[in-house]
């Protein structure tokens, strides 16, 4: 693997955030201190290598055993047959197995620090990602198929679309077709209006559906990393629809995209005009003195810091519950965006957004982008570009392509609150708008949901706010990651969840003696939220 194929790996969301290649060259240098070391895992190497070759020779003289070095069963990169089927494919895929897994052992060998063999294992991961043989269009036995069967057309088109992306795209693939969805119409298109605007939100109100309402309002806190519609996507797939046609009166806050003039709001501003004074407009609204929450991500953690400014001001009866979706208040275990967040990383992102006021959406979706390399990246080249394909309508994807900007303040704020000092959840270590935050002293009830594959807010980190918490959880598992596993609507197909009442300390003893129900948990959602709202009114 040669180190330009490892610089290009990183360069393809345009910066390095955390000084991952820095990271790997320190694990490596490690090793070329400690020969012996490195010397096993060459020789385990060339071992594994030379099982490859008599894999592929047997296989040559008709032996059907499978592969000796077979890729996760997960991974569908190599998925068609030619890749076991042909010798060459065969070999080349093996090959690349056995050389990921053997460098990944030498990272984990490696005598450095855990934050950077954190990185550099991440690091070791995007440039085996970019270095896959799946990647290489004339190995690639779909491409080739597609040229084949299309008489070269495929080809023209895709290098059609590769001139597309460069000229309007900034050189990536395209992930949705973006004359598909129009804002209003099939997309963030429940019926609604604003009803409230302050110099940091707009509130918007959603047209009852049913004859008669619950009393009892709801406030969506959206996570303002993105447009607030991710629960309001494509009719059928839209959490405020299905919510509205329930009965419940809805608002959604829309936040409103920062420019260098906001660089110096922080959560505190977040929480007090933002959150806050949604609650109290629904409430002069409705009439009911009591607001119900449902919030998302980083949204969710400035709902948990909320309950707990109110719990500490003695006002925690202004909420009468909160859902928080896929969203932490432990931060010591925050899965692989981890590492885009010690120290030296948060220092250099403090750096490039004093210069601009805030940290613009680019910065934002590198670190995501370079999480999830195979399916925001390489899919899409191979799809696009090397099978001249257009990419199917996806409103997420369409949502995910609508990003927003955060204040510098607050962003350094954040990062270093939750993800370097993990104080929120050490009671009375987080203080915000000058109240000191004790999560035990938080009694609302709360509807805590964690996504099965998620890798922004891992399920189990996503778990332990109910052990923080003093007041009544429950706690559900969804199939499906960060966004998916939210937008899991009634009717989608292996659609599934894991209930449990009983919330053991460990998540993992909860997550053995969980019930796996079949479909949405919207519907599970539904019933404990109607369970909980004061009865309707006309």
């Amino acid at each position: 693997m040669d180190l330009e194929d490892i610089g290009y790996g990183f360069g393809l969301a345009g910066v390095d955030p955390a000084s991952l290649g820095a990271a790997l060259r320190d694990a490596a240098l490690d090793l070329g201190r400690r020969p012996r070391a490195l010397a096993r895992g060459l020789a385990e190497l060339a071992f594994a290598e030379g099982a490859v070759v008599v894999d592929v020779v047997r296989h040559a003289l008709g032996s059907n055993d499978p592969p000796v070095a077979a890729p996760d069963s997960r991974d569908n990169r190599f998925a068609d047959r030619a890749w076991s089927e042909n010798p060459v494919l065969r070999a080349a895929m093996q090959s690349y197995v056995v050389t990921s897994r053997a460098a990944r052992r030498l990272v984990e060998s490696s005598d450095v620090d855990e934050e950077t063999r954190r990185k550099a294992r991440f690091a070791l991961d995007v440039a085996f990602d970019a270095t896959s043989p799946t990647n290489v269009p004339w190995l690639n036995p779909s491409a080739v198929k597609e040229l084949y069967d299309t008489g070269g057309l495929s080809a023209v088109r895709g290098v059609r679309n590769l001139i597309g992306d460069v000229r309007h795209n900034r050189g990536r693939p395209r992930h949705f077709q973006r004359d598909t969805y129009r804002l209003g119409e099939n997309l963030a298109a429940t019926p609604g209006r604003v009803v409230y605007r302050n110099d940091l939100i707009e509130l918007i109100a959603y047209e009852p559906q049913t004859k008669s309402v619950y009393a009892e309002p709801i406030v969506y806190q959206p996570a303002w990393i993105n447009k607030y519609y991710v629960l309001d996507l494509t009719p059928g797939r839209s959490f405020i629809e299905y919510a509205v046609q329930a009965g419940l009166t809805v608002f959604a806050i829309s936040y409103r995209n920062p420019d260098p003039s906001m660089s110096h709001l922080l959560l505190d501003d977040y929480m007090r005009d933002g959150l806050l004074a949604a609650v109290e407009q629904a409430s002069l609204l409705t009439g009911s003195p009591r607001v119900n929450l449902v919030s998302v991500c980083i949204g969710g953690t400035l709902t948990t810091m909320t309950l707990g400014a109110l719990a500490a001001r003695d006002d925690a009866g202004r909420i009468g519950w909160a859902t928080l979706n896929v969203a932490l208040a432990d931060f010591s275990e925050p899965g692989e965006i981890g590492a885009f967040t010690d120290e030296a990383s948060i220092e250099k992102i403090e750096r490039r957004n004093a210069s601009r006021g805030y940290l613009s959406a680019d910065d934002m979706q590198a670190p995501f982008n370079l999480m999830r390399s195979n399916e925001l990246f390489w899919n899409y080249v191979v799809s696009n570009w090397y099978m001249g394909r257009t990419p199917l309508p996806f409103d997420i994807l369409a949502w995910n392509a609508d990003p927003t900007r955060l204040p510098a303040a607050m962003h350094s704020q954040f990062l270093r609150a939750c993800y370097l000092e993990n104080s929120l959840a050490t009671p009375g270590a987080f203080e915000i708008d000058g109240t000191t935050v004790d999560l035990r002293k938080v009694e609302t009830p709360l509807y805590i949901l964690g996504g099965e594959t998620d890798h922004i807010a891992p399920w189990r980190s996503v778990y332990r706010t109910t052990q923080l918490v003093g007041g009544p959880v429950r706690f559900v598992l969804t199939s499906g990651g960060h966004i998916a596993g939210m937008v899991n609507p009634p009717g989608k197909k292996n659609a599934r969840h894991y209930v449990n009442d009983e919330l053991a300390a460990d998540p993992d003893t909860w997550f053995g003696g969980a019930r796996e129900v079949e479909g949405s948990w919207w519907v599970d959602w539904l019933q404990w939220a109607i369970s909980r709202q004061s009865s309707k009114a006309f």
